[in-house]
């Protein structure tokens, strides 16, 4: 089922976290944090929305590295109930997707709970103090192709907050599969 999360809450600060990569390193939200700004995104393996766009994800934050902005991505599904949102499916999803940023598994679901993720792919686009300025779409093609003119919402924001350390007020949220959270 589909989920839509809330518009932006400028100036909500990051949570920290301690999470293990696929590459087997812990990490926490200092040490990955950019100069300029922090992108912390809520994906997992196995979702239609996050397949359709993974690759336009890593082609953006490989080209937010040049504006001083660090992506992070979390999967926090219950591999349990979703066995191809497993730590060894991650491994596999990172390596075939050539991703250049970590890759961390939330297998407690503490971290996705704290920032209230709510589906994926859920976009938190962090200034340089962690403070949030986007919570938007990636662009407007949700599971579609996208064409070559689109206009790259979440890009352009954070090249903005980048900047200026504000996100613009104009914001349409993300669309995606809910989170799969286990049984309370």
């Amino acid at each position: 089922m589909a989920e839509r999360p809330p518009v932006c809450d400028f100036g909500w600060k990051a949570p920290g976290f301690s999470l293990v990569g696929v590459d087997g390193k812990t990490y926490t939200l200092d040490e990955l944090k950019g100069p300029k700004g922090t992108l912390v995104v809520f994906i997992c393996n196995h979702c239609p929305y996050v397949i359709a766009v993974i690759d336009r994800i890593v082609r953006d934050a490989a080209e937010l590295v040049q504006y001083g902005v660090a992506t992070v991505a979390i999967c926090s599904n219950d591999a349990a109930t979703h066995p191809d949102d497993s730590f060894e499916n991650m491994k596999t999803f990172a390596k075939v997707h050539g991703f250049t940023f970590p890759y961390l598994h939330d297998e407690s679901q503490a971290v996705a709970r704290a920032y209230d993720a709510m589906c994926t792919p859920d976009f938190f686009g962090f200034n340089a103090d962690l403070e949030l300025q986007y919570r938007g779409r990636l662009d407007e093609s949700g599971r579609e192709a996208a064409s070559a003119n689109v206009r790259r919402d979440l890009f352009e924001a954070m090249k903005l907050i980048a900047g200026t350390g504000r996100g613009p007020e104009d914001q349409t949220p993300s669309i995606g599969c809910s989170i799969k959270w286990k049984a309370a």
